[in-house]
């Protein structure tokens, strides 16, 4: 038996697409996931683990646009914040209320678009201070 050459499109001819295929190539659901999943500020492993699949699976259905099993569907959705039919697409996406934006939530929109490392440091702080002040000190 000869082993794989690891070319996508030999390994799944039936999902029509190769290593090289661009954003703009992808079928909507899994442009849709890739979307959500980068607004929720998620890697593919992070995503994998928050649902309890392998990584490998995020990044299949983000390339083919094959929808997850149906009992994937709901933790994924709910850990993206959107309901399954926006997921899939058959709703449009609820547009953002525009609310004004306090402080606070304008810092957070800044950290934001921090590199991921500077990121996590911000989120860490956070968490250790609202624990500190969760606790009474």
């Amino acid at each position: 038996m000869q082993a794989p050459s690891g070319n996508q499109s030999e390994l799944f001819p039936e999902a029509g697409y190769d290593a090289t295929m661009r954003k703009k190539d992808r079928p909507p659901l899994g442009l849709r996931l890739t979307e959500l999943r980068q607004a929720a500020g998620l890697t593919q492993a992070q995503l994998a683990e928050r649902i309890g699949v392998h990584s490998s699976n995020i990044g299949f259905w983000e390339l083919s646009g094959t929808p997850p099993r149906g009992e994937v569907l709901p933790k994924l959705a709910h850990v993206l914040g959107v309901s399954v039919d926006e997921l899939l697409g058959v709703t449009p996406p609820k547009p953002k209320k525009q609310a004004a934006k306090g402080r606070l939530q304008l810092v957070f929109e800044a950290a934001s678009k921090l590199p991921r490392r500077q990121q996590e440091k911000v989120a860490e702080f956070v968490e250790a201070f609202v624990a500190q002040h969760a606790n009474g000190s």
